[in-house]
């Protein structure tokens, strides 16, 4: 859904919507708790509210004894999918589960599938608060005093993607998923981790695709970090930054927060964007590293993971060549913090070994999902298991560097070597689905 710019602020001051106040949603009952909004299952998101239930939720409101704000709540047996209009920043959310007569299990995303919380089980007659930060971005590129200057060039696909939309979209999923309440706050002050890269690091729009990026929000501790997923399938770095991307982050990036490089699988093909590795390819990368320090934003690179190519004897083939070299080189020169993912999704493919690594990157049979009438094979792209491992490996990584403070506990120690087998990994799929291969390989 776009909303042109000068709709924007109207619909703000409509829903009442300013800097530094919170925005509360009461869920279940016509009559919300005192400073929240009344939220039933018949608020369909529109213009002129500017929240609502979207994406065909069919959500159903359940009363039980007790105060306004706990005593009622919505859940459904599908996604239930809420969107806020709001503008671009990073928001605290603030989500109250559970159910004063019975138990709840949620598991909540946001925007383009971002994982925010894993699986959150309320016992019967809990009420628990979930925290955590999500970082909201419009196309528009501003400078200091606010004014738009230029814009993002989008790809045609990005037209639907649910980051780019001007609304806050959260999805409440999972087996019994129970909202009592809704809080959202602007952040001025949590670093930020902005995300650069390709498919291979993106906020993957729909089922079954998956990257590590939009895993990786679910094990930063909350008020520690917030993730700022700005990769796009099928970029390089010299097309990332003629897209303005790179020109998008500078502008909303603040001293004090960082930038993760991402790059490899699409530089290292022929072509305008191709880069020669420990020559274009690394120049390019100080220029990047050498920017963002004069902005006071901390820069970490991360060597691109292998695809899935395995050899006879069950190991893998370096299909990146170089770059990876290229990349740890250019880390040991400028005295850059490296989250060597190569060498982790290395060990992390050849402990699968050929077949079990099946599950962990898409591959389904024909007729898996509506209008796949051929069977899907690829081997650079994840599925939600595959990219919640590889982004286990970028937390371990992280947990063993000057950055560990930003990593969960549960995320401090993950050996690549003895992976989460498939048969234990949980996370439902949502209800946006499509079968087309993202851009890049």
């Amino acid at each position: 859904m776009k909303i042109q710019l000068f709709c924007l602020f109207a619909l703000l001051h409509a829903v009442g919507l300013s800097q530094g106040k919170s925005f509360r949603f009461d869920f279940g009952s016509k009559k919300a708790a005192e400073g929240f909004i009344a939220v039933t299952p018949q608020t369909i998101f529109s213009s002129k509210t500017g929240y609502g239930f979207s994406h065909q939720s069919t959500p159903v409101a359940v009363m039980r004894a007790g105060n306004a704000l706990e005593g009622t709540y919505i859940t459904s047996d599908k996604p239930i999918y809420f969107s806020v209009l709001l503008p671009e920043g990073n928001y605290d959310i603030k989500v109250l589960l559970g159910d004063k007569k019975g138990v709840s299990s949620t598991i909540i995303r946001a925007e383009c599938r971002r994982l925010m919380t894993g699986q959150t089980i309320t016992a019967k007659g809990q009420i628990l608060a979930k925290e955590f930060s999500i970082h909201l971005r419009d196309s528009m590129i501003r400078n200091p005093e606010g004014k738009v200057v230029s814009r993002v060039r989008l790809k045609p696909r990005e037209s639907a993607y649910l980051h780019w939309d001007n609304l806050l979209t959260l999805e409440f999923n999972d087996s019994l998923p129970k909202i009592c309440a809704l809080e959202i706050t602007p952040n001025h002050t949590t670093p930020t981790i902005f995300l650069a890269g390709n498919s291979t690091v993106v906020d993957q729009d729909k089922e079954p695709w998956a990257a590590w990026g939009q895993m990786f929000p679910a094990m930063v501790v909350p008020g520690k970090a917030i993730i700022a997923n700005y990769a796009e399938s099928g970029e390089a770095m010299r097309s990332f930054a003629s897209a303005r991307r790179l020109e998008k982050i500078w502008s909303m990036a603040k001293p004090g927060d960082y930038l993760f490089i991402e790059f490899a699988h699409n530089d290292q093909k022929p072509g305008g964007s191709h880069l020669d590795p420990f020559t274009t390819y690394m120049s390019t990368l100080k220029t990047w590293i050498a920017e963002a320090r004069s902005r006071g934003i901390t820069p970490v690179l991360v060597t691109s993971m292998h695809r899935r190519n395995f050899d006879a004897a069950g190991k893998i083939v370096n299909t990146l060549l170089d770059y990876p070299d290229a990349m740890r080189k250019t880390a040991a020169d400028e005295n850059v913090l490296l989250v060597d993912l190569n060498a982790m999704s290395k060990e992390l493919y050849e402990a699968w070994g050929p077949d079990k690594s099946l599950k962990a990157f898409v591959h389904f049979p024909a007729n898996t999902f509506p209008g796949q009438d051929k069977k899907l094979e690829d081997n650079t792209h994840f599925s939600t298991y595959g990219a919640y491992e590889l982004a286990k490996c970028v937390a371990a990584a992280l947990a063993s560097s000057s950055l560990r403070s930003l990593i969960l506990p549960g995320f401090q120690a993950y050996d690549p070597s003895h992976p989460l087998s498939f048969e234990k990994f949980y996370l439902p799929m949502g209800a946006l689905v499509n079968a087309i291969k993202p851009d890049g390989n």
